[in-house]
């Protein structure tokens, strides 16, 4: 075969390059007895009725093509359980349109919503495949730096943003729990952003996958706040630790559901009704299981920065979901290149971690740690860490 095509492809795809967080965990795959800290892979087994679950739906040879927007009774399985979890007020399945993870939701949002040339604020640090989705579409994107505000995306940036240009912005998408920092919101700071996004009439695109995993504080839904702009983009990946499963949502208004099922249909059409069986027994049957993992992960948060701390590490105080965001040690005189630093360990020191350039130019000497692992490997991460850094240091 050759390389060549017969006509050129799209050059929006071909001009893409591949996002950091992708590409760096490809450049350390091959690397011998590395621990990984990478990805955000929950270390829990799926619930048992979950299984069962699939299991029955098999053997009652649930093969077919399901409803485009999803089973009926998952989707309304998700209105009963959101509802009552987070004091939001959809209605029915009209509110739902179940998706092949939160990727999918957020390319089917994002071409819903934003047309050739649209404007979307979006805070960084940010999740990578967020910007590519929007440069597939030709939407136009506005970065808001937080690395100097908490890393926290406030009315004043937002006010900034919408008074200095003159091009249309339709919408801002933010994520809180916040990956990749851990960082999330107060209902008081929530309520003063959703002034301004009401001020300005913008769609707001709440990802909230990692509502279940907030430690210090209740998690309040900006759904709550405005429930007719916002578009609620979550699933059962983080809360439930069905990351192969491929179940997401996106919960909103019914005229909009309305819209995004032709872009969804499009997309994927339908997802297998074997899964989607699983995950109706993961939101009635298992409504209780993020709490145990929720009790778990601040307990691995808790040691992950106790030991990153006692290395030198200035962390960015973790207040849910399960990374850890951190300014490399200032003694390795790094400046800029926490890129090297992550080579370096998963090379040298055997623990993969993901560079803070992957998520923003303003977080070049970052690294962030995923604690969703087990205990075992945790342990022996942070060991070979500590390891790995006394040893440079002690050749200093």
């Amino acid at each position: 075969m050759t390389d060549s095509f017969i006509q050129p492809l799209n050059t929006r795809v071909t001009e893409m390059t591949m996002d950091g967080l992708t590409n760096f965990q490809k450049r350390i795959s091959g690397i011998k007895d590395i621990v990984r800290l990478t990805f955000g892979e929950p270390g829990f087994p799926v619930d048992d009725v979950v299984k069962s679950a699939i299991i029955e739906s098999v053997t009652n040879d649930q093969s077919h093509y399901s409803v485009a927007e999803g089973d009926p009774k998952l989707r309304q399985a998700a209105v009963n359980y959101y509802n009552e979890k987070f004091n939001m007020n959809f209605e029915g399945v009209d509110n739902v349109i179940v998706t092949s993870g939160v990727s999918e939701a957020i390319y089917d949002t994002f071409q819903t919503l934003l047309d050739l040339g649209d404007g979307i604020i979006i805070p960084e640090p940010a999740y990578p495949p967020y910007f590519a989705a929007i440069e597939l579409i030709h939407g136009k994107l506005y970065k808001v730096d937080t690395s100097q505000t908490h890393f926290k995306l406030t009315p004043e940036a937002v006010e900034h943003v919408m008074s200095t240009t003159s091009q249309p912005i339709k919408a801002v998408l933010f994520n809180y729990p916040s990956n990749p920092t851990g960082v999330t919101y107060s209902k008081d700071e929530l309520v003063a952003l959703a002034a301004v996004f009401k001020k300005y009439k913008l769609w707001v695109i709440s990802d909230e996958i990692y509502a279940e995993l907030t430690y210090d504080m209740p998690h309040v839904s900006m759904v709550t706040l405005l429930p007719e702009q916002t578009i609620l983009i979550t699933g059962l990946s983080k809360s439930h630790a069905m990351t192969g499963y491929r179940i997401g949502f996106i919960m909103a208004s019914k005229a909009f559901i309305t819209e995004a099922a032709k872009v969804h249909d499009t997309i994927t059409f339908s997802l297998p009704k074997i899964t989607q069986d699983g995950a109706t027994a993961a939101l009635t049957l298992a409504k209780d299981a993020p709490l145990a993992m929720r009790h778990i992960y601040r307990q691995r948060r808790d040691f992950v920065v106790t030991a990153m701390t006692e290395m030198g590490f200035d962390i960015v105080d973790p207040q849910g979901a399960f990374y850890i965001f951190a300014r490399i040690p200032a003694d390795f005189n790094a400046g800029e290149d926490g890129l090297n630093f992550a080579w370096q360990l998963a090379n040298e020191g055997g623990v993969g971690v993901t560079p803070g350039i992957s998520f923003s130019q303003h977080t070049r000497d970052y690294i962030r740690v995923s604690y969703a692992a087990d205990d075992e490997v945790l342990t022996e991460a942070m060991q070979r860490m500590h390891d790995w850094i006394t040893d440079i240091r002690d050749k200093k």
